[in-house]
This record gives structure tokens, sequence and C-alpha cells, in this order.
């Protein structure tokens, strides 16, 4: 008897630690998948209006600011331009880094990195 009492105690314990089991690996996955969702969100706390708007001024006629902001064709189109114009060019940057710097936090963020808009 006391080996059928045994077996019984020993596959309650089995079936408790595979619920416990499960429900950490739920809790796993679910602390995952927020995880992953917050990862590819870009918030409005990496906005990266003073970066981009002094590299555009200093050293714009590169296209380093187009590259910060995640627009690579209109950067490597800046280098084009620059080298084209033999440097007049680099006037575009020195705009679009006034205007970077001159718009609030919210309205760049909203402008150049939300909606991507690439140009002035």
């Amino acid at each position: 008897m006391s080996e059928e009492n045994n077996k019984d105690g020993f596959d309650e314990a089995k079936e408790n630690v595979e619920n416990a089991a499960e429900k950490i690996e739920e809790g796993a996955k679910q602390a995952a998948s927020e995880i992953k969702e917050e990862w590819n969100q870009v918030s409005q706390s990496e906005n990266k209006k003073m970066i981009a708007g002094i590299l555009a001024i200093v050293i714009g006629s590169l296209g380093v600011h187009k590259f910060i902001l995640g627009y690579t064709q209109e950067g490597i189109l800046q280098i084009v331009i620059t080298f084209v114009t033999c440097g007049i060019g680099g006037i575009i940057p020195l705009i679009e880094g006034i205007i970077y710097l001159t718009k609030s936090d919210e309205e760049f963020y909203e402008t150049y990195q939300a909606n991507k808009k690439g140009w002035f």
C-alpha cells in the first residue's frame, strides 16, 4: 500500500512541476514578446535633432546627418551633389541644419523620424 501512495504522491508532484513549468514558459514568452515589440519601436526619447542639426551645419556636405536619420539614399545623393557642384551643394545641409535646430523636439520627431521626410 505504501508503494501505491508513493507512486500517487510522485505523480502528483510531477504534475505540479509540469504545471509550474508551463506557467513559467508562458510568462517567458510574454516577456520576450513585449521586449521584442519595444525594441522595434522608435521612441521620442531617441530624438536625433541635436546631433543631426550640428552635423548638418559642420560637415553636412558629406551627408552624415542623413545617415544618422536613416536616410541612406539621401545621404549618398548629398555626397554626389557636393562633388558635382564642387562644394557649392554644401549650402543645402547648412539650411537643413538650421531648420532641424529651429524646430521643436516634437515637430522634428514627427517630421523627420516618424514620417521620414527626406529633404527640408
